[in-house]
């Protein structure tokens, strides 16, 4: 029974994982995420930084909205988004230290089990390194 009860919490962890790697999977919320990750940004800043029209725009941003991904706050007629999950602020870091920093990611193997090890254990799953 342990077991069963210890497979279900991993498919509950998988789920959440995968939930989140296909929202950051889409290049506009993920270009938007790293943007609001570095400091809280209302529509027209993220329009002018990244180029994208604004229905997209906010169609994504209703997105990682809706996945709990962002927080809102409104000033007047504006609406700043913040980034709200600690879960997605570390695997964005990781894909900026593998991707962003113009050095390119020596070891793909090494950066992926970073990001499992990250999403199980703060899902409350358990991941086996290998190294």
């Amino acid at each position: 029974m342990a077991v069963n009860m210890d497979l279900e919490r991993m498919q509950e962890s998988a789920n959440e994982a995968c939930r989140l790697l296909k929202t950051l999977g889409n290049s506009d919320r993920l270009l938007l995420l790293c943007q609001i990750s570095q400091s809280e940004k209302c529509v027209g800043d993220l329009e002018s930084a990244l180029g994208i029209n604004q229905p997209t725009l906010s169609q994504q941003l209703t997105v990682l909205r809706n996945e709990g991904l962002v927080q809102t706050r409104r000033e007047g007629k504006q609406i700043y988004y913040s980034l709200s999950s600690e879960v997605a602020l570390d695997v964005m870091g990781i894909l900026y230290k593998s991707y962003c920093n113009g050095n390119p990611p020596i070891n793909h193997r090494s950066q992926i089990e970073k990001i499992l090890l990250l999403i199980t254990l703060v899902l409350g799953g358990d991941y086996p390194i290998t190294s």
